[in-house]
């Protein structure tokens, strides 16, 4: 989908536009990116090279690219700031330019010499985990709302996988056939194709077992484990729309969504004495510093009961 805030998107002829169509291919088979990460990557070299073309006033080609510095990057910032975006989506702007740079002074062999330029400031939001309770009355709220019976079975084993699991929305809806029969632990497939082993607790195998069983479409070993109503793959917005219908019959914080399950299932086994290594393999992430927020997540829920339970707090 894009961005209501960006501006359309015309780079002409010039010579870059072939350096963002090897970038594309090299972010898809080399890096293995996510298409959405490539298709935002890439339509940032687009915009790039469409305003270097009325900032620069000529051709825009690899010796442009070069020759960029720090003003100019900061007058590009300051037309994209101009149309209204946020730090969080300027700084990901910037990281994108950065990185189509570096590959274009790669391919002409040079270093990468790169403006030097301040990105904006990006708050560090921490994860807000809900309760144990709360991630199993949101998982059968969703269920309860459902059409028909296997398409309950189906959203409350879905959500069941996320909490009980950790898994990233996309994750629990790329799994295949493949994964059957179920044991206790999983193969999942994650960002940039990284495979890792999860845990299937009891109640979690039980759930997508129910499923199964009422789904009215065979699951062979390459179909999607997990079915729309139509038969094709289930959807994030689906799984997202359920989601947001049970939060609000619960009366749950809007910051109540599928990966808010995840989060869930991290801090609450940090919180039991969980080892931050084991964490990082069990959420994929690629290194320590992505899981190491959760230490702050556990020590804010450790302040909120220390505020609600003690009697001089």
């Amino acid at each position: 989908m894009a961005d209501p805030l960006d501006p359309p998107i015309d780079s002409g002829d010039h010579a870059a536009v072939a350096i963002a169509a090897r970038w594309h291919d090299h972010l898809t088979r080399e890096r293995r990116r996510s298409q959405h990460t490539v298709r935002a990557y890439v339509a940032t070299a687009h915009r790039l090279i469409g305003f270097l073309a009325g900032h620069l006033g000529g051709g825009v080609d690899a010796a442009a690219l070069a020759g960029l510095q720090a003003a100019d990057l900061r007058a590009y910032l300051g037309m994209r700031r101009t149309g209204g975006l946020g730090n969080a989506s300027a700084a990901r702007e910037l990281s994108a330019v950065r990185a189509f740079l570096a590959f274009a002074a790669a391919e002409g062999g040079r270093e990468a010499s790169l403006p030097r330029l301040k990105g904006p400031k990006r708050p560090r939001s921490v994860p807000r985990p809900i309760s144990p309770d709360e991630a199993v009355s949101l998982a059968e709220e969703a269920a309860e709302d459902a059409a028909e019976p296997w398409l309950a079975a189906r959203d409350l084993a879905v959500l069941t996988l996320l909490y009980g699991s950790g898994l990233r929305v996309a994750e629990a809806l790329g799994l295949t056939g493949a994964a059957l029969p179920l044991g206790e632990a999983m193969l999942v497939t994650g960002k940039r194709n990284k495979t890792r082993v999860v845990p299937l607790l009891p109640s979690v195998k039980e759930a997508i077992e129910q499923y199964l069983k009422l789904c009215p479409y065979g699951v062979e070993k390459d179909a999607p484990l997990f079915r729309g109503a139509r038969g094709g793959p289930l959807r994030g917005e689906i799984v997202r729309r359920a989601v947001r219908k049970a939060r609000r019959s619960l009366g749950l914080s809007e910051r109540t969504t599928p990966h808010a399950l995840r989060h869930s299932f991290a801090t609450h086994l940090l919180g039991r004495g969980a080892d931050l290594r084991a964490l990082q393999e069990l959420l994929g992430h690629a290194s320590l510093s992505s899981t190491q927020i959760y230490t702050a997540v556990d020590a804010a829920h450790l302040m909120d009961v220390y505020r609600h339970a003690h009697p001089r707090a």
